[in-house]
């Protein structure tokens, strides 16, 4: 169980970005009004930073947040500098990515006036069933992220008037995603005997009641990222005596991915207006794998920052030794991916091809 420490969900969304780089035609005519970001560590921009507990899975310190700004200092980003949903949000047009939900509230509890361009909600750890994480000590799971939101919208019609604008705003808002990992990690390596089919039915079963909560609170425009090669990431490859990926685990990605696809087609058809984009997290790892040069990566396997075998057998701690050329690796650290890979994996996110991201990638989700 050492291992799984920090899973926060992996590198989720490291390489959501692997097609051919010319087709990409980014744009900004996005009709977005503000975002809401949920998940694990790989959209967590510090909000375990605010759990007022003494254990719990914090990226605040060295090494992390070296490229982020001048100063290089940790900003609760498992991250040498910003993660995908930073980059996301300046691609469908905010100046800023949104701040933690617990950073905006004011000493009374009240949210700030800045919530207007959205929340980050993403704790790194969490999952989307209920214990996921809770041995890191504290995370705040998918359930109590959308109760928090809850308390968001509460607060929306403050400020702009009336319960239907409040309405209106949101189904112009984006709902972004990035959750799953830990719940596989977690299953995978503590179950002698797993039941794959049996327990990814159950968190599916669970991801789509969450995602009606959220379309009941007023989300429309969901942008959802799948569960990817998880098995790859630098502290797995070390658990395997042929340096290779666990089989088991992406094996456990690969269905996942399915499952939701279905779900999410059932769904949309349920819901009233709802409108979704399904990133393919698990194919665009296994091409950047193939063939990585043209990406500007020459390292996939080893974590820039960490210790031990591929660096991934021990986190990205201040005393750990970093790489210098940290664009041209794929990892960060023993889970998570590095700047680089997460400016890509959002660009593939908002301008992807169908084979990425499906039934529209975020451009298309966010201009509709």
């Amino acid at each position: 169980m050492a291992k799984i420490w920090l899973v926060s969900s992996y590198f989720l969304l490291l390489v959501l970005f692997s097609f051919s780089t010319g087709t990409m035609k980014l744009t900004q005519a996005s009709t977005v009004s503000s975002i809401f970001i949920f998940g694990d560590s790989t959209a967590d921009v510090g909000t375990n930073n605010n759990l007022e507990v003494a254990f719990v899975a914090r990226a605040n310190y060295p090494h992390n947040g070296i490229d982020f700004s001048s100063y290089g200092l940790p900003t609760g980003r498992f991250s040498n500098g910003r993660n995908t949903a930073d980059y996301l949000a300046k691609l469908i047009g905010l100046r800023r990515s949104p701040a933690p939900f617990h950073a905006l509230l004011g000493r009374k509890g009240s949210l700030n006036r800045h919530v207007i361009r959205g929340a980050n909600f993403a704790s790194g750890g969490s999952g989307i069933l209920l214990l996921t994480g809770s041995q890191f000590g504290k995370v705040v799971p998918l359930d109590a992220q959308i109760i928090q939101f809850a308390t968001v919208r509460g607060n929306f019609t403050k400020y702009l008037g009336s319960s239907r604008k409040t309405d209106t705003f949101l189904s112009k808002s984006l709902f972004f995603i990035s959750v799953g990992s830990n719940d596989i990690f977690e299953y995978v390596h503590s179950n002698k005997n797993p039941n794959k089919e049996k327990f990814l039915t159950g968190i599916v079963s669970t991801y789509q009641s969450q995602l009606r909560d959220l379309h009941k609170l007023g989300a429309r425009k969901f942008g959802i990222v799948s569960t990817p090669l998880i098995g790859c990431c630098p502290s797995q490859r070390s658990l395997n005596a042929t340096g290779g990926c666990l089989d088991i685990s992406n094996e456990y990605s690969l269905t996942f991915y399915s499952m939701m696809g279905k779900m999410l087609i059932e769904l949309s058809c349920e819901l009233k207006e709802m409108k979704y984009s399904f990133a393919n997290a698990y194919e665009m790892v296994a091409n950047i794998m193939d063939n990585p040069i043209p990406y500007g990566f020459k390292n996939i396997t080893s974590a820039c920052c960490g210790g031990g075998r591929f660096n991934g057998d021990s986190p990205c701690i201040e005393t750990a030794e970093v790489c210098r050329n940290r664009s041209e690796y794929l990892f960060w650290d023993w889970y998570h991916p590095t700047q680089a890979a997460s400016d890509l994996a959002a660009v593939t996110l908002y301008d992807g091809p169908p084979r990425f991201v499906t039934p529209i990638n975020f451009r298309q989700l966010a201009e509709h």
